[in-house]
């Protein structure tokens, strides 16, 4: 009996269930703006082992055209701080450590920030956009799925 944890512990992994996607309600295509990015809060539901807690999330939607949508994750890719539109300027800003993005790729224009903002899958079904939220590793050169 004192080997069960132990061998348990070491074939989890091979028996651990993928996480689910995550498909979030954007809004109706047709009502979005144009050129104009547009941040969306979502609630969503957490589970840790048996405790569930409700966050609200966030992400950036940006319609370059008709036809092409840009969604981004709503986390810095630094730290993962919360990051803003900032409309002077036309780019986004993270202000926390000055971590500058642009709106139509989200490459990064400045500050510390080791990569890209982390784009989402998206689809659209009966004229609404819907996004695949997932959260991504942060610090790091590579966009890896946590």
């Amino acid at each position: 009996l004192a080997g069960v944890p132990p061998v348990r512990a070491f074939l989890s992994p091979a028996f651990r269930r993928r996480p689910r996607e995550e498909w979030v309600r954007l809004g109706e295509v047709d009502l979005l703006d144009i050129g104009s990015p547009v941040k969306v809060d979502f609630v969503a539901t957490v589970k840790d082992a048996w405790v569930e807690t409700r966050v609200v999330r966030n992400v950036w939607l940006y319609r370059e055209d008709g036809e092409r949508f840009a969604v981004y994750s709503g986390r810095c890719t630094h730290l993962g701080c919360s990051y803003g539109f900032d409309e002077k300027e036309k780019i986004f800003r993270c202000p926390c450590h000055n971590g500058l993005f642009d709106v139509g790729t989200g490459a990064v224009l400045g500050g510390p920030p080791p990569r890209a903002l982390d784009t989402l899958t998206t689809k659209v079904e009966d004229g609404v956009l819907y996004a695949m939220y997932q959260d991504f590793r942060l610090g790091v050169p590579q966009k890896v799925a946590v």
